[in-house]
């Protein structure tokens, strides 16, 4: 994990007014570290460990601070739970239809696309979300040894 990322997060949560406790800390350094775009329990569970008094209501408190703050967005799909994905960059996701794994995926941004939107329908585009969906390798090769 960059540690330049861990103290740019934490300045901007300070900068923000957010005092910063050992918990929020561990939920934002896992986050940072993550590369599965977790839910609240995935967090909680990982975390629970090292902080037997956090409860999940903790966890997702500090999402939303997070999310507030601009260092996270949420990643809702249907009925499932929300996952949680740090802001780096703008990025993409293509999601498995077997597993639910989410990966991120770069690509030059889809800026001409929010500009066409906007002169066809008169919006003004505040932002655009891209998802790819597909079977991930792993569940490719449990399809394939199965049949």
């Amino acid at each position: 994990m960059s540690e330049v990322v861990l103290k740019d997060a934490l300045v901007t949560l300070k900068e923000s007014g957010v005092r910063i406790t050992p918990q929020r800390h561990a939920i934002l350094e896992y986050l940072i570290s993550s590369e599965m775009h977790p839910t609240a329990d995935e967090i909680y569970k990982a975390l629970e460990g090292d902080f037997p008094n956090m409860s999940v209501a903790t966890v997702y408190n500090n999402l939303r601070v997070f999310r507030n703050t601009g260092l996270v967005k949420e990643l809702t799909y249907g009925d499932s739970s929300s996952r949680f994905d740090f802001v780096t960059h703008d990025h993409y996701h293509i999601i498995c239809d077997q597993c639910g794994k989410i990966v991120d995926f770069h690509h030059p941004g889809l800026e001409e696309v929010e500009h066409l939107a906007s002169h066809v329908t008169g919006f003004q585009v505040n932002s655009h979300r891209l998802e790819v969906y597909g079977t991930c390798p792993e569940c490719a090769v449990g399809v394939l040894t199965a049949k």
